[in-house]
C-alpha cells in the first residue's frame, strides 16, 4: 500500500475525488487547470474505471473477460481495450520469463495487469486537460504520478511497512521526473493471493512485499507481482536488470533489499 502526499503551500488549486470500484478505492488528485473542466475530466475518468471493471472483472459472469474465457466471445468481438491489455500482458510474460502470467489453472485472468493499466490510463487522461500541472491517481495503493503538485514541490509516496502496521518502510519522491509510478505486491493486505505461474498455486517465497518504482504503473505493477513470485534473491537480480526500474524488497525475516539506484528516489 502507498499514500500520496504533497506540500500544500504554493500549490495550485486541487480537485480530489475518491471512488470505489474493482474491489478497492481509487483516489484522484488533480492540480491546476480550470476546475469545471477538471471535474468533468474526473467524472469521465471515473466512468472509465467502472467500465474497466465491467469489461475485465473475473467475478462477473457477464463481463467480456468471463465470456471470452468461456468461449462466448472472441477477442475481436470484445472492446479494443481487451486486445490492448492482453498484448501488454503477453509482453510482460515475455520480459519476466513467464513469472508474470495471465493464465492460472488453465483460466484466463488478466487481473494482475488490469488495475495498473487502468490507473495509468486515467492519470494520462487527466493530465491532458489544459492547464493541469500535476496528477496523482492511486488505485488500492498503486500510484501513477504525472507532473508536479506545485512549484518546486514534487509528489511523494509513502510505502507502508508490511511488518509494522501504521508505519512506513520508505518515502518515494518524484523530484526531477515528469512521471513516476509506485506499485507494491505482497501479503500484508490481501494474504497469499499471488500465484506462482509454474505451479498454479500461491507463491511460496521469503518475501512479504515488493515495491517497484518506474515511469509507468502498467509495468511497475507487473514487475512487482513477478518479482514477488521469484523470491528475494532472483527477484532482486531480475529487477536490477530492468532499465529505469528501482525496487524495495522486504522479507519475512525483516530484511530489506534494494536495487542500487533506489536511494536516489527516497525523500
Amino acid at each position: 500500500m502507498a499514500d500520496t502526499v504533497a506540500d500544500s503551500a504554493q500549490a495550485p488549486a486541487a480537485v480530489r475525488h475518491a471512488e470505489e470500484t474493482m474491489g478497492t478505492v481509487f483516489s484522484l488528485d488533480v492540480r491546476g487547470g480550470d476546475p469545471d473542466a477538471v471535474r468533468a475530466a474526473v467524472d469521465e475518468a471515473v466512468a472509465g474505471l467502472h467500465r474497466v471493471d465491467e469489461v475485465f472483472s473475473t467475478y462477473r459472469e457477464d463481463s467480456q473477460i468471463s465470456r471470452l474465457q468461456r468461449g462466448g466471445l472472441t477477442v475481436e468481438e470484445c472492446d479494443p481495450e481487451v486486445a490492448e491489455v492482453l498484448e501488454l500482458a503477453a509482453e510482460a510474460e515475455r520480459l519476466s520469463d513467464g513469472w508474470f502470467s495471465t493464465s492460472y489453472g488453465g483460466r484466463l485472468d488478466p487481473t494482475g495487469i488490469v488495475k495498473g493499466w487502468a490507473v495509468e490510463r486515467a492519470a494520462r487522461q487527466l493530465a491532458a486537460v489544459p492547464g493541469v500541472s500535476g496528477v496523482s491517481v492511486n488505485g488500492g495503493g498503486d500510484v501513477q504520478l504525472l507532473g508536479v503538485p506545485g512549484a518546486q514541490r514534487p509528489w511523494r509516496v509513502g510505502v507502508s511497512d508490511p511488518l509494522r502496521p501504521g508505519g512506513l518502510a520508505a518515502v518515494i519522491s518524484a523530484a526531477g521526473v515528469d512521471e513516476l509510478a509506485v506499485a507494491t505486491s505482497g501479503t500484508a493486505e490481501r494474504g497469499a493471493h499471488i500465484v506462482d505461474p509454474r505451479t498454479g498455486r500461491s507463491a511460496v517465497t521469503d518475501l512479504v512485499a515488493v515495491t517497484v518504482v518506474g515511469p509507468r504503473l502498467t509495468w511497475a505493477d507487473c514487475w512487482a507481482t513477478a518479482a514477488f513470485a521469484m523470491g528475494s534473491r532472483e527477484g532482486l537480480t531480475w529487477l536490477e536488470s530492468l532499465p529505469g526500474v528501482e525496487a524495495l524488497l522486504i522479507t519475512a525475516g525483516d530484511e530489506v533489499r534494494c536495487t542500487g539506484g533506489l536511494a536516489g528516489r527516497l525523500g
